[in-house]
């Protein structure tokens, strides 16, 4: 982890689409002292955000430039085609490319979707953003093909969607600098891996508590190196008491005495 000094705050940038309150509710809970900023940057500009320090981390689109970022996939979004309600598309409950063959499909500049091959007809020219393709699917104008975080934050009464099963997906994972993985960092990466208040893993031991466990492991080890000794004297003891027990009662009486002559008879 890096040691440059970490801000007052914890700032977390988010794209459009992705909802962080849930976390931003953990962290509020586990650390109540250290605010969390919510910036919301569009998907494009994300990793400019988090390469110039303008936030520790963030719940963005991938792919990230894997040599400057790390990233921890969190869930892959499912795409959908929007419409208008009366469209020929509605009538069926999930679609496939090969049904919007023959529509418009509008392909707008700040499209988060990986594309191969666009599906569909082009339109005649690109729409500046999202929020401004959806207002050509009001008019008619074309259909447009989303993750579905996406057609639920543009969501509009005329509108609806559908889920589009062969479409590519797009995938949001939380990522921050790899040079700047904070203790901050860290505790975030804890909270949207599941992690419990507890729980210490990924994160550097403060010092202080490090060495107090070291002093109670060495107390425990100098405890139990003493009762070993005290044991061994014990043993000790026992045996030279024992041999010299032995050595006192051994061998039958008087059969260390000198035998007297033999009396002579006249």
């Amino acid at each position: 982890m890096t040691d440059s000094p970490e801000s007052a705050s914890f700032r977390l940038a988010y794209v459009p689409g992705v909802t962080p309150a849930k976390w931003v509710r953990i962290w509020n809970e586990r650390l109540p002292d250290i605010p969390l900023e919510l910036l919301q940057v569009a998907a494009a500009e994300a990793s400019d955000v988090l390469r110039d320090g303008g936030a520790d981390a963030g719940l963005v689109r991938l792919p990230v430039d894997r040599t400057v970022f790390s990233a921890i996939p969190l869930y892959s979004e499912t795409t959908v085609v929007v419409v208008p309600k009366d469209h020929v598309v509605t009538a069926a409950e999930e679609v496939t490319l090969e049904d919007l063959a023959d529509e418009v499909v509008l392909h707008p500049l700040d499209d988060v979707i990986g594309w191969e091959r666009l599906p569909g007809e082009p339109a005649f020219e690109r729409p500046a953003t999202t929020a401004d393709a959806i207002e050509l699917v009001a008019a008619n104008i074309g259909v447009l093909v989303v993750p579905q975080s996406l057609a639920r934050l543009h969501h509009r009464r005329d509108l609806t969607y559908r889920p589009l099963t062969d479409a590519p997906q797009s995938d949001i994972a939380l990522s921050w600098r790899e040079d700047a993985t904070t203790d901050r960092v860290e505790d975030f990466i804890g909270i949207v891996r599941g992690r419990t208040v507890n729980s210490s893993r990924g994160r550097t031991q403060p010092e202080p508590e490090r060495k107090e466990r070291s002093e109670k492991t060495g107390a425990r080890k100098a405890a139990g190196t003493g009762k070993g000794a005290a044991r061994g004297a014990s043993g000790r003891s026992g045996a030279s008491g024992r041999s010299g027990g032995s050595g006192r009662s051994g061998g039958p009486k008087g059969a260390g005495a000198r035998k007297g002559k033999p009396k002579r008879r006249g």
